[in-house]
């Protein structure tokens, strides 16, 4: 039995290698995006909560079902798909662009990311609700410009949520609910792009861009 010499033999694991850490970087590089149809806990860079909503409505306001921001980075009742705005359309796996229009959609309610001209029951700002019928379509109220640099929406890198209807942004009051949602902080619309106002791609499931077609996803820890 005919046996490679060391040489070639290490020469052919670091050929292995390099093809290997080439094929990493690639697939890093294309999943770096989120994309349509991606499943994300969006976490506050400001307060380190993600973004959160649960079957209780708000005793206030428009008694909708209510939205805050938790510690807790393992509740499912933080996840959230990427979808176009009400009516369009946008290709599963397709990077979402920078000034796109999208909606939020809550999996554990089927209901969207949602605000209206209402008072947030502790800090009196806009309030930020989760709206839609029994097959999760709301209204324009569901619609949230995404503000971000470059031409589409990095994984890595901070972006806001305009709301299109009232111009609010999507924030954190930083003031903190009792029962029966003790600990959760307010989620609100904010009428300035500052502190509380930008939220990043946490664990999640993406779809790689490259891939659709296949159904091929790339997800961290949910």
């Amino acid at each position: 039995m005919y046996v490679l010499p060391a040489s070639t033999t290490s020469f052919l694991v670091l050929i292995f290698s390099t093809v290997c850490m080439l094929n990493f970087i690639e697939a890093a590089r294309n999943n770096r995006h989120v994309t349509c149809g991606t499943v994300l806990k969006l976490q506050n860079t400001d307060y380190k909560v993600r973004l959160h909503s649960h079957d209780v409505k708000y005793g206030t306001g428009s008694g909708q079902q209510s939205v805050t921001a938790t510690e807790l980075q393992e509740d499912v009742n933080s996840h959230w798909a990427v979808k176009a705005a009400t009516g369009k359309h946008c290709e599963r796996g397709e990077p979402v662009k920078c000034g796109d229009t999208i909606r939020l959609h809550h999996l554990a309610t089927n209901k969207n990311l949602h605000s209206h001209h209402f008072q947030s029951p502790l800090s009196g700002n806009q309030e930020i609700s989760a709206y839609g019928d029994e097959q999760g379509e709301g209204d324009s109220g569901d619609h949230w410009l995404l503000i971000c640099s470059g031409d589409s929406w990095v994984r890595s890198n901070a972006v806001r949520f305009q709301h299109i209807d009232t111009d609010m942004y999507l924030g954190v009051s930083g003031r903190t609910f009792g029962r029966p949602i003790n600990g959760q902080m307010e989620v609100v619309g904010l009428p300035n792009p500052y502190s509380g106002t930008e939220w990043i791609a946490a664990e999640g499931l993406f779809i790689h861009p490259t891939e659709k077609d296949s159904g091929s996803r790339v997800h961290t820890e949910l």
